[in-house]
């Protein structure tokens, strides 16, 4: 089988997909929690590999920057290799005041400055939302291992060095943060009846000079991961 960007063959990935942005996360989500994991792609260096978790078979693999990239995996792994269900992991950087490094981030829906919608041709907007089962799941999930966390809106951006200075009515909107990916994950679920959540971690602050350090990032990442891996 195989598409331009996926080497796998049918029955190499799982139904259940976790999705770092960056393809060597994967890799260590993959080698740090999974049983006996294998890799099955490595085109561009787009990482994807397939274990088990708790005896149960799970993927990794990455989903790159931006709404393109995850767009074209998302999309291949819906239609083209069966996935039910993809659960979006990443940072994001904080817009509301109460939102704080290294809190995890329920992303209940997504707004965005991307016309990715265009090519369903509804005759309105569209609002991208995430699979409640699994929102409700995770804020369990945080609630018993004390993980601070919020749920709501997040803005996925088309715009990482922004020239205007929006940040300001996406707050008043009460948007909690923004990321790069999620709106499109969510248009791609909706359009094939299929499941997905987004699960960020507060990696910086758009209104303060904050940012976490790798140590911070490697505890902070690794509360999210776990949540996603037992949802």
């Amino acid at each position: 089988m195989g598409t331009p960007h996926n080497q796998a063959k049918p029955g190499d990935i799982a139904k259940r997909v976790l999705m770092p942005g960056d393809p060597l996360r994967a890799k260590f989500i993959a080698e740090t929690y999974l049983e006996n994991p294998v890799c099955f792609n490595t085109v561009r260096n787009m990482l994807g590999y397939t274990g088990t978790w708790k005896g149960e078979p799970l993927s990794v693999m990455g989903g790159g920057m931006g709404m393109p990239s995850i767009g074209i995996y998302s999309y291949e792994l819906y239609h083209m290799y069966g996935v039910e269900e993809i659960i979006r992991v990443g940072s994001a950087g904080g817009i509301q005041d109460d939102v704080q490094l290294g809190e995890v981030i329920v992303a209940m829906g997504a707004c965005t400055d991307s016309n990715y919608g265009y090519q369903y041709q509804l005759p309105g907007a569209f609002a991208p939302v995430g699979d409640f089962a699994l929102a409700s799941r995770a804020v369990a999930l945080a609630k018993e291992r004390r993980t601070p966390y919020h749920v709501g809106n997040v803005l996925s951006s088309d715009i990482f060095y922004n020239e205007m200075p929006v940040n300001d009515a996406w707050k008043k909107m009460g948007v909690l943060c923004v990321e790069m990916e999620i709106a499109a994950l969510y248009m791609n679920a909706a359009a094939a009846g299929k499941r997905a959540l987004g699960l960020l971690t507060i990696s910086d602050h758009l209104y303060r000079e904050e940012s976490m350090s790798p140590k911070e990032r490697q505890v902070g990442f690794g509360k999210m991961i776990e949540i996603a891996l037992n949802l």
